[in-house]
């Protein structure tokens, strides 16, 4: 399916670009999330009279991200869990977790799927380096230092 992205959209294109994608990619993700529009003949017409207020928008989410980055890159959020004499947890802390903990710490409101855990939830206690995805220009790198309750 053709279509005409309404946003930059990572690994498939910027605002503007008409490119092909699996029907379900643009059925199911991209054009319920506003990210995306059917490239018609109509929708290329539309989409040239609004691209100066599209753009506007964008730079605009581009500005809030990049102010919120500065002041959570390099933070350090505390989550305490229960752990064994090991520094194993019972459990693990998640990326929900960690955006829950950011947002009750009062250092951002993120969304789960903005917070990147390269090798998987965290298991052990100890400082960890992740990375939260404000916007797709806007990775900050945040400290996760999980502290074990022992049973």
């Amino acid at each position: 399916m053709q279509i005409i992205l309404l946003e930059k959209v990572v690994n498939l294109g910027n605002l503007g670009d008409i490119v092909r994608v699996k029907d379900g990619y643009a059925r199911n993700f991209l054009i319920p999330g506003k990210k995306a529009r059917r490239a018609t003949k109509d929708a290329i017409a539309e989409f040239e009279v609004r691209r100066a207020d599209l753009e506007k928008v964008a730079a605009e989410k581009l500005a809030a991200a990049t102010a919120q980055g500065e002041k959570l890159n390099g933070a350090t959020v505390q989550i305490s869990q229960k752990a064994g004499v090991d520094g194993r947890l019972f459990g693990s802390v998640t990326n929900a977790d960690i955006a829950d903990a950011l947002k009750k710490q009062g250092l951002a409101e993120v969304e789960k799927s903005q917070v990147r855990l390269a090798d998987g939830p965290l298991k052990l206690v100890g400082d960890h380096a992740i990375q939260i995805a404000l916007h797709t220009d806007v990775v900050v790198d945040v400290t996760v230092s999980v502290l074990g309750e022992h049973a």
